[in-house]
């Protein structure tokens, strides 16, 4: 390849990567969602509300009391796993999955100790926690109400001890946001420029090329602007910051920081911070640079195809052992899933090695009976590794059944079939003699002949029996000269398909 066409394709490989895509709701919740004061976030415990008075727009934020309100790293999480998300494609899937060298990668660490550890569990936990509430008009013009958590699951894998640094973790995501993705409701973003900022400047970027994009109309680009209320942008994009009176102390030490690097970026063209006609509080008025129209060009107008993560991958391999740790400690236990803090490696590695001879789905009967079968022998299991006994007497029991079962299957199958074909039979019988009786008296003399000159020793008495054979021949010999009068078999059969 010559330089320029490397170059080329490096860029087209760039383009193809660096897409994210936020749910529209879900992006409408986070600005309000994520303080980016770490120090002041524990304590924000109090609902948030948006949209307060607008019945199909309201939105109510329940931090946890005891964790406060998602602080800078939950924001950093939540964007890495919306990210991860987009890569697995279409179908949309419910859940991210990642590994320990995903998690040291995603809050920067080299080194992977327990205190990086925890902070991200308190993240993650920051967020699962916290319920949301929205609010919209659904599609027969009713109002309709959603409470979830965008994290209701999470799943977590450490060495041993709940010390221990997380080793991995599958993380589900809320139907209502997953259901909105299928539906198509998402804007996509420029994920290789938020790298490139902090968290507050991602937050105005997620919001910015939100409203820029529903604005922009193809034309007219240098009179697309969108101004905001600079005490609303503190509460409904970053998370309730400080709301300062002084445009002097914004522009150097609040937003003016973040705003100038957007403008670098290219994303922004320019920003003014003004006063309200009213001559109550700030307005901040933004308008979009090159980078916004290349970006909206690029992802709405020459959507090239995506690179896709490996959804089924991290599936095997992080996912469903994690889940057959967890549902077997919820069986042995009792507890619920959601009352056990996270699972050993040891653990998940077994999980794998039942996974490599009992699909997922079987799991569940499986974890029944070997617990029954340790019941019954008054064995204590304490671990997974101490079912592993009874998976060769499962397997043979499985097999068995699955046999039984099959040929259960199959002679019910010959049963139904010849049934049908007696049915068949009836039925061409009945309509033959419903098609004899409309012949002239010709063509009935000429079949009676026929059926008797067949077999004439089997017609030779009076008998029942006699009589019921002449029908039987004379039935078929005049479906035999009329057939395209009868229905066949198949035809019968496609009119009567619950038989």
């Amino acid at each position: 390849m010559t330089a320029t066409a490397r170059a080329a394709d490096k860029a087209q490989s760039v383009q193809q990567t660096d897409k994210l895509y936020m749910e529209n709701t879900l992006l409408r919740v986070a600005g309000a969602l994520f303080c980016h004061d770490a120090k002041r976030a524990p304590t924000h415990t109090k609902h948030i509300e948006l949209n307060n008075g607008v019945a199909e727009k309201r939105v109510v934020i329940r931090p946890d009391p005891e964790l406060g309100q998602p602080g800078p790293l939950a924001h950093k999480l939540f964007v890495a796993l919306i990210k991860k998300h987009s890569g697995y494609g279409r179908p949309i899937q419910n859940e991210v999955s990642f590994t320990k060298r995903e998690l040291m990668r995603l809050i920067g660490r080299v080194e992977w100790g327990g205190s990086a550890s925890e902070q991200l569990t308190r993240a993650l936990r920051e967020i699962h926690y916290t319920f949301i509430t929205t609010n919209f008009k659904a599609k027969n013009n009713r109002f309709a109400e959603h409470s979830f958590n965008i994290f209701p699951e999470i799943y977590l894998e450490r060495a041993e001890q709940a010390s221990d640094p997380v080793e991995s973790c599958t993380v589900t995501l809320a139907r209502p946001i997953v259901a909105s993705l299928q539906d198509g409701h998402f804007t996509c973003l420029n994920h290789a420029l938020m790298q490139e900022l902090g968290t507050i400047g991602q937050a105005i970027y997620m919001r910015l090329f939100f409203h820029f994009a529903n604005l922009y109309d193809g034309h007219h680009k240098s009179r697309l602007s969108f101004p905001k209320r600079y005490d609303d942008i503190c509460v409904e994009w970053l998370g309730g910051l400080t709301v300062h009176q002084y445009q002097s102390t914004i522009e150097r030490d609040q937003m003016g920081p973040h705003l100038r690097q957007l403008v670098r970026a290219g994303f922004l063209a320019s920003y003014a911070i003004t006063k309200a006609r009213s001559g109550e509080g700030l307005i901040i008025t933004f308008r979009p640079g090159s980078v916004f129209f290349s970006d909206y060009d690029r992802f709405y107008r020459r959507q090239g195809a995506a690179v896709v993560i490996d959804f089924h991958g991290d599936r095997q391999a992080v996912a469903e052992p994690l889940k057959v740790a967890y549902l077997f400690m919820e069986k042995r236990t009792g507890q619920p899933i959601k009352d056990v803090p996270y699972v050993s490696s040891k653990e998940v590695e077994t999980a794998r090695q039942l996974l490599a001879q009992v699909p997922f789905d079987e799991i569940p009967r499986f974890l029944d009976y070997a617990l029954a079968q340790a019941q019954r022998t008054k064995y204590p299991v304490q671990a997974l590794g101490g079912i592993r006994q009874y998976l060769p007497d499962y397997l043979q029991t499985r097999d068995r059944r699955t046999a039984t079962a099959a040929a259960q299957i199959a002679y019910m199958a010959k049963e139904k079939a010849t049934q049908e074909r007696m049915d068949y039979d009836r039925f061409r019988r009945a309509e033959a003699d419903r098609l004899f009786a409309s012949l002239s008296g010709r063509e009935q003399a000429r079949i009676d002949a026929a059926a008797h000159a067949k077999t004439p020793h089997r017609h030779g008495g009076r008998g029942s029996l006699g009589e019921i054979m002449l029908a039987i021949d004379r039935a078929r010999i005049t479906a035999e000269r009329h057939p395209g009068k009868i229905p066949s078999f198949d035809q019968w059969k496609a009119k009567h398909p619950d038989r």
